[in-house]
């Protein structure tokens, strides 16, 4: 079975994220890149939407996600998006990665990345 990509990537969203006093109060920059695995085979033949995987729609999901989930550690933001992932039909595997830009001094920013097969 072919192993083809969608890749979306640089989604920058803002949310609250973090486990400081400050940080649950103000809305902070997310850098959120996404590897979803699927099968394009048919898609690429057909031409058609329904043959393929969403991404505009997954990426909808997200972002509603992200501005409203107030999650406290990237860890576990990464484990709620990748789950939006892997409900859609068709995506057999992704890879997740959430960053916050500037959240440590001298680095441009820290981040987590995780990757998950459907059941």
């Amino acid at each position: 079975m072919p192993e083809d990509r969608i890749e979306i990537k640089d989604l920058l969203l803002r949310g609250v994220i973090g486990i400081n006093d400050w940080e649950r109060e103000v809305e902070q920059d997310i850098l959120i890149n996404i590897t979803l695995t699927t099968d394009l085979s048919e898609a690429g033949r057909s031409d058609s939407i329904e043959h393929t995987v969403n991404y505009r729609t997954i990426t909808k999901q997200i972002i509603r996600h992200v501005e409203s989930s107030q999650r406290f550690t990237l860890e576990a933001l990464a484990a709620d998006i990748i789950g939006i992932c892997l409900s859609q039909n068709g995506v057999e595997r992704a890879r997740v990665r959430v960053e916050k830009p500037g959240a440590l001094r001298f680095a441009r920013s820290v981040g987590v990345e995780i990757e998950r097969a459907a059941d």
